[in-house]
């Protein structure tokens, strides 16, 4: 007859740790991959918001929400705006376009000063007369010029955009007016290139045998995210790599 009152063995608790050591750690696999969705979805939106916040600026004034300055430099081009990427060290991870986002999003947020109280484009509504709010993004308070700290997602202190793993959102617009928006890296035929003049994520060059830097988005703005991973590599194609995770505003 057993003992109801009989204690676990040595063994047997053993096996009992173990078998929870699994479990949480199961569960807080689980719970990264969540918290990794959840980012994913938000990163979405926010592209989908500025995106959407640009089309109704250009619907508004006829024109994109960009620096007379930044639609000189364009020329007869269209305009890439990235910035700089920190790694946890304070370093510079990489750095997209000629200029990073925040005049754009100051524009867009109707914005007159940046948050480190520096002015911008927009000061005295010269680029919003209406004062409308086409963003609205939180402030997350970084400071870029911190060493050994991880950026946020929101907007710095620079005015920079960040993703949910705190790198820059890229934006890229038509400023040429010819419908087709070329971004500084999808335009890469390395990165783009599908076969011929047929790139990935529905782009398409022009160039009679698209063995040139020349894809392109038919559509007037293109914004996208590194993704988790906060990387991307101009060598590797598009659905490869570093690139693979990168999260796209637009869809082919």
């Amino acid at each position: 007859m057993k003992n109801p009152n009989r204690a676990f063995s040595i063994v047997e608790l053993l096996v009992v740790i173990a078998i929870i050591a699994i479990l949480a750690a199961l569960s807080l696999a689980v719970l990264a991959l969540v918290k990794q969705h959840a980012k994913i979805a938000q990163a979405k939106l926010e592209i989908s918001q500025i995106v959407s916040g640009i089309q109704q600026y250009d619907s508004v004034y006829g024109r994109f929400p960009v620096s007379s300055q930044d639609q000189i430099q364009a020329g007869t081009n269209d305009f890439t705006w990235g910035g700089t990427s920190y790694n946890a060290d304070g370093t510079v991870s990489w750095i997209m376009g000629m200029a990073n986002n925040a005049e754009v999003i100051a524009i867009l947020m109707n914005a007159t000063n940046y948050p480190n109280g520096q002015p911008t484009p927009n000061m005295g509504y010269a680029k919003n007369s209406q004062r409308t709010i086409f963003l609205n993004a939180k402030l997350s308070g970084y400071d870029p010029s911190q060493p050994n700290t991880q950026p946020p997602g929101g907007v710095d202190i620079n005015g920079v955009y960040r993703d949910p793993w705190g790198s820059p959102y890229i934006i890229s617009m038509d400023l040429n007016n010819d419908e087709q928006c070329r971004d500084a890296f999808y335009a890469l035929q390395k990165v783009s290139q599908q076969y011929g003049q047929t790139g990935y994520n529905g782009l398409f060059n022009p160039d009679a045998s698209g063995n040139s830097d020349n894809f392109e988005y038919h559509g007037k703005v293109m914004v996208w995210s590194a993704g988790p991973d906060r990387m991307f590599d101009t060598n590797s194609p598009a659905p490869q790599g570093a690139n693979k995770d990168n999260i796209l505003g637009w869809t082919p």
